[in-house]
């Protein structure tokens, strides 16, 4: 049989069938995982998929994980769409001076980040305002709103008050929009004595964090439109659910934001890199 005998020929073919049913187990997982996280990167994947993997003995390493998605047409492509302004910082409200540079927060509850980013409906858009802990990565205050108005961050801020105790000094960092330099929203903050910190440009690498929770939720775990505001709000409730709880972080040691949110110290970071794939072409991890 073309130079192989009968036995070996039969053995051939038998890891052959073995591995495509193994391939077919990690699609399998793969699509049922993202049933939930539809937009959840292969990187963060293989990470959930570790203990199915270990209980089915299959082995398989990052570039064949990602390039058998990428044969099965599997790899989350980016989503570029027009968006709505939703930060007007030319306005003659006080805004205040940037406190987190060079600050590197120990634990949760020293560092939250706030900021508003927009959901696409059928008919316009619905904004929602998110506080997170830069320590954990976990959101602790969310609302999704109709408008632009401050009242939607400062329903955001009141959920994240609520959640979390006050055990010592914390900072609340945002860019210079009109929402969060309001008189309702910084009384809200300095009736709990907590620091205001604001971006000093438009710059969006002083409020990167808050950018990247933006990005995450609207690139993995929701949907490019909803069919009305209800719609949107119980996928945002979802969405945030799955984020906290389920998803694995690369800025805390790929543990979830719940989980990262009990330690203290610092936390291994697991940042972007890039892997070759079989034409040669560098394709960025996720």
């Amino acid at each position: 049989m073309f130079g192989y005998s009968r036995q070996a020929y039969y053995q051939h073919l038998r890891i052959r069938q073995q591995q495509a049913l193994k391939e077919d187990l990690l699609v399998q997982e793969v699509l049922r995982i993202r049933r939930t996280q539809k937009r959840l990167g292969a990187r963060k994947l293989l990470v959930i998929m570790s203990p199915f993997m270990a209980a089915h003995n299959i082995e398989v390493g990052r570039d064949a994980f990602f390039e058998l998605l990428r044969e099965r047409d599997l790899l989350v492509r980016k989503r570029r769409r027009s968006k709505p302004q939703t930060t007007f910082s030319g306005h003659w409200l006080h805004k205040y001076e940037n406190l987190t540079i060079g600050f590197v927060p120990k634990a949760a509850g020293q560092l939250w980040v706030s900021d508003i980013t927009y959901i696409h409906l059928e008919e316009g858009f619905a904004y929602l305002s998110l506080v997170t802990d830069a320590y954990s990565r976990k959101i602790v205050g969310f609302y999704l709103s109709e408008d632009l108005t401050a009242c939607g961050c400062i329903r955001a801020l009141e959920m994240a008050l609520a959640n979390c105790p006050m055990l010592g000094y914390l900072i609340h960092h945002s860019d210079r929009g009109i929402q969060y330099c309001s008189q309702g929203y910084v009384r809200l903050l300095q009736e709990r004595r907590i620091a205001v910190s604001m971006t000093q440009s438009g710059d969006p690498l002083e409020n990167a964090l808050a950018e990247r929770v933006n990005g995450v939720l609207k690139q993995e775990l929701l949907e490019a439109v909803y069919p009305d505001f209800m719609a949107a709000q119980l996928a945002v409730a979802t969405a945030v659910s799955i984020y906290n709880y389920q998803r694995p972080h690369s800025s805390v040691d790929m543990l979830t934001p719940v989980e990262a949110h009990d330690r203290t110290g610092e936390l291994k970071r697991h940042w972007k890199n890039y892997y070759t794939d079989k034409k040669g072409k560098e394709v960025p991890m996720q």
